[in-house]
This record gives C-alpha cells, sequence and structure tokens, in this order.
C-alpha cells in the first residue's frame, strides 16, 4: 500500500527523514507488523506526527528513554477501530562514557561526535547528557551499544572509554514539570524573554548563546536581539525549554508576556 508521499512531503524541514518515516508507514500498512525508527531530532518527530496523524488506521507513538527526551523513536502501528491499540516501550539501552574532564569540561555534542566518529550513525543515539566531571550518559539503540561497548576514542585530548548498561544503570535528567510564567518586559528580544524565564541575568543570556547552549526553534542562534513570537519555544541546555504562549502590548507601551517552562 502506498501513501500519497508527494503530497505528504510538501513543505517538509526534512525531506529526506520524513521519507524514511513515510516507507516506515507503508511498511506497517503492508504487513501488519509494527515498526520502530531510529532515533530522530525532535523538529522531525513534530513535523512527523503532526502530518502522519490525521493518516487512518495508523497510530504513532514515541519513545526516548524518559519523558524529556529530545530525541525519541516513533513507533508506527496499523489498527483496526474495533481493537485495542497494544503500546509497548522502545528497545532502548544505555551507555556510561567514563573520562576525565574536571579540567577540560565537555558539552553533549562533543560526546556525540566522538561516539559518529567511532561509527555510531546518528541514528543510533538518543539524547546524551554530562555526568560532572567524570564524563557522560547516553541512551541509544540495542545494536549502538553493543557496538560501543568496550570501545576508546577521544574527546579533544582526553580518552574516554565505553561501557554498555540497561537504561536502569543510568542517572537520567531531570523530568522538570511544567509551569506558567508571566512577566512585563520593554522588548520581545530573545535575550530579554531568555532571562525572564530562566532566571538568568542578560550577560548570561549572551554569553550562553556564544556557546551555543541555546536554540531557538531548535535551531542554533546567534542574535540576542532577535524578536519573539507566540508560538517560539526557547532550548537552554541543561535547563530545559519555554514556550512564548502569549506576547500583549500594555498601556505603557511594556510587553507583557506568558511563558510556559518545560
Amino acid at each position: 500500500m502506498n501513501l500519497p508521499k508527494k503530497e505528504l512531503l510538501k513543505g517538509c524541514h526534512d525531506p529526506l527523514g520524513m521519507e524514511i518515516l513515510i516507507n516506515q508507514a507503508e511498511s506497517v500498512l503492508r504487513t501488519w507488523e509494527p515498526k520502530w525508527s531510529l532515533f530522530i531530532s525532535a523538529p522531525l518527530r513534530e513535523e512527523a506526527l503532526r502530518i502522519m496523524a490525521p493518516l487512518n488506521n495508523l497510530y504513532w507513538q514515541s519513545d526516548g528513554g524518559h519523558p524529556g527526551a529530545e530525541r525519541q523513536r516513533l513507533q508506527c502501528i496499523r489498527y483496526e477501530e474495533e481493537e485495542p491499540i497494544s503500546m509497548e516501550s522502545a528497545p532502548i539501552s544505555g551507555i556510561h562514557i567514563e573520562g576525565n574532564f574536571l579540567f577540560d569540561r565537555a558539552a553533549p555534542k562533543d560526546f556525540r561526535n566522538a561516539l559518529e566518529k567511532i561509527g555510531v550513525p546518528s541514528g543510533g543515539l538518543g539524547d546524551i547528557w554530562t555526568n560532572g566531571d567524570r564524563g557522560a550518559q547516553a541512551i541509544c539503540t540495542p545494536d549502538a551499544a553493543t557496538f560501543l561497548n568496550g570501545k576508546t576514542s577521544k574527546v579533544r585530548d582526553i580518552q574516554i572509554h565505553c561501557e554498555s548498561v540497561t537504561t536502569k544503570d543510568l542517572q537520567l535528567p531531570i523530568d522538570r514539570l511544567s509551569k506558567h510564567l508571566k512577566t512585563v518586559e520593554a522588548s520581545t528580544r530573545l535575550d530579554a524573554i531568555t532571562s525572564a524565564g530562566f532566571g538568568l541575568s542578560r550577560g548570561k543570556v549572551v554569553s550562553q548563546i556564544k556557546a551555543g547552549r541555546l536554540r531557538l526553534n531548535w535551531e542554533p542562534i546567534k542574535q540576542a536581539s532577535k524578536e519573539l513570537v507566540v508560538g517560539d519555544r526557547i532550548q537552554l541546555e541543561d535547563r530545559g525549554s519555554l514556550e512564548v504562549i502569549s506576547i500583549e502590548l500594555t498601556k505603557r507601551h511594556r510587553w507583557r508576556v506568558e511563558l510556559l517552562r518545560h
């Protein structure tokens, strides 16, 4: 059974990634066998769920190892309307990445680059987070865990060693409760809204932007002066995310902004 691929791909931000998921859905429609994707980015996941959720007799669920996971796997299930949908967790494993980073801190992207250089494809890796000065931990596919187990590499000049573990052995990132925030600002600039939402100084926000730790709508951003609009989302590494819910101009020509912090 073929889906209207050309129509589904129209206007997609990641047509290659979306095509892989469409092919996955077509396979599920033919075989009736549920199928998990590899790990995909948050923007692709959101776009895929928006575009393909309306398709008849197909159900999609995602799992990244913990509720707040950014990179997740998507499962496609074919079902009949009268039958209950069988839910299951994605096949996921964990990796300890050990190294001495006491004097040279590294970021998750540094560890991701090191693992990909070993030979793990991007789709084999889920979220990666640092573990103080001792290295990092990661969620991955079982195949990636088997491949990485015992492997060594370097992050810059620091030796790292990989060990396969179960997800129960990981110290998973804290999943923050969602919280509504209201603030009144002189502008709707990125640095002003981020400062208010995360409780950081404007100077600290600028330093986070320069370090590549802050993203706007999942994309790296370099302009602290970028004006935000309703629906924009800000992601700050290790601090969660902000969504702009509403923006209103006050009588004193300031901006009343409502935010949802995750």
